[in-house]
């Protein structure tokens, strides 16, 4: 008798075994936790983000079916930070471009994400499956609430950004989803998120046409966040969070969400 088994990996094997047999249900929406095996596809996530959202669209009879995901989480793969260069590792320069991936495919109609790489276990940073889901769910929640139940006064993610600007040695960058501010926060395990008193923001850098990072500067300015460095004068680029493990990363909203890693080069 052959043996009709294949692995769970297999193409189209978790589908037909998880996801199809729910297709003649009424769905309104899905939600979505990424894991890291997709970690090192970069660009192509961003295709494959799309294929799978209109597959199932098309699978449940719903082109408006609602898809909210996460954004990769932290993880100190190898214990990079104790080593000193957690952005060092192959596996760091491709989730960087994998959250990238993720940020844009937000221009799926009635899509969102909720950014979680503040939530990364303190206690066991190389932990691979952090385990404060609560706030995962909460945060993916607030999508839910805002765009597919019409809680519209809820502000359902953290900064993202929008533009960026070059004013001299300074590059000024603009955020959606700011709410009542921007703020230098702190979150420690499933307790809410704190403003740091006199705080300073981390994670970001900048670059001049030369195409060298430095370490930034970065200011809180309103709605807005003014990144330089005396390295650095006259800049092109900025990026924030953009390697596997940025624990430092502490921009938010006022509302407790965190900002999304990102970049403004395209190199």
């Amino acid at each position: 008798k052959p043996d009709t088994k294949i692995g769970a990996g297999s193409p189209s094997a978790i589908y037909n075994s998880m996801v199809h047999p729910l297709t003649p249900f009424a769905m309104r929406g899905a939600i979505w936790y990424q894991g890291e095996s997709n970690g090192n596809e970069g660009e192509s996530y961003y295709q494959k983000k799309h294929a799978l959202v209109n597959g199932w669209r098309e699978a449940f009879q719903n082109p408006d079916l609602a898809f909210y995901w996460t954004q990769l989480c932290s993880w100190d793969h190898g214990n990079l930070l104790k080593k000193g260069n957690p952005e060092k590792h192959a596996w760091a320069k491709d989730w960087g471009p994998l959250r990238e991936a993720q940020f844009k495919a937000l221009d799926i109609p009635n899509s969102g994400m909720a950014v979680i790489i503040d939530l990364a276990d303190a206690h066991n940073p190389g932990d691979i499956h952090p385990r404060n889901k609560q706030d995962v769910g909460w945060r993916l929640a607030q999508w839910a609430l805002h765009q597919t139940y019409g809680k519209t006064e809820l502000i359902p993610s953290g900064p993202l950004l929008a533009k960026q600007e070059i004013e001299k040695d300074k590059i000024r960058l603009s955020f959606d989803y700011t709410g009542r501010g921007l703020m230098v926060g702190e979150k420690k395990g499933t307790e809410p998120t704190k403003p740091l008193q006199n705080g300073k923001l981390a994670e970001f850098e900048i670059a001049g046409a030369d195409k060298q990072w430095f370490p930034a500067d970065a200011v809180i300015n309103g709605k807005q966040v003014l990144v330089s460095s005396p390295k650095v004068k006259n800049p092109v680029a900025v990026r924030y969070a953009y390697y596997i493990c940025p624990i430092r990363a502490n921009l938010y909203n006022q509302e407790g969400l965190p900002a999304s890693p990102f970049r403004t080069d395209n190199w």
